[in-house]
């Protein structure tokens, strides 16, 4: 068994904190922290992943309205010890080239599209992590027979949890957090459509 990199071991007995993610260039990307602790996403991305956040992605660019930015690849900074980065995020901050994460109050919508390895993450830590924050609205993609099938949820303010409002087949119709009309079957060859 080989030694670890020195890059992998935490810094402190507690664990990592949000800043250290900006402090190690050797991590693999699409590294994110969660409770302290580094994810790394080692498994291949299936390529029905990569077609659906890149569709879903131009589809939320198109349709929204001025002062709403959609990216991806870019994580959120929930507190010190949580970074997660989801797969397509919805934000209202003004554009700063050297941003390198998001804040909560900043970030309307994030979309987590499940799969295999992040299943538990995205279905049950990262569903009660994002609400915590108050992000207001949260989607969670799950593959359906190669088609795409939306979880929404909605921030129950006083409660600072998600409640479910829908589960989206084939059309994706949402008056928050801007109007959206999307044709799920029509973002992956293997959709409905």
């Amino acid at each position: 068994m080989t030694a670890l990199p020195d890059w992998m071991r935490p810094p402190r007995a507690e664990g990592w904190l949000a800043e250290d993610l900006d402090r190690l260039p050797e991590a693999p990307r699409h590294t994110e922290l969660i409770d302290g602790a580094l994810i790394f996403v080692m498994s291949p991305q299936r390529w029905w992943h990569g077609e659906l956040v890149h569709s879903l992605t131009s589809a939320l660019k198109e349709l929204a309205p001025a002062g709403f930015r959609v990216g991806r690849e870019m994580t959120i900074r929930l507190d010190e010890r949580n970074r997660p980065e989801p797969d397509i995020l919805v934000t209202t901050a003004p554009f700063d080239r050297n941003l390198t994460w998001f804040a909560p109050d900043d970030v309307q919508l994030v979309i987590e599209v499940v799969s295999p390895e992040s299943a538990h993450r995205a279905r049950n830590v990262k569903l009660r992590k994002y609400a915590e924050a108050r992000i207001p609205h949260y989607w969670c993609v799950e593959d359906e027979d190669g088609a795409a099938v939306v979880h929404v949820y909605e921030l129950d303010g006083p409660t600072a949890t998600y409640v479910p409002v829908d589960i989206c087949r084939g059309k994706l119709s949402r008056p928050v957090p801007f109007e959206i009309e999307i044709d799920l079957d029509g973002l992956t060859p293997g959709g409905r459509g």
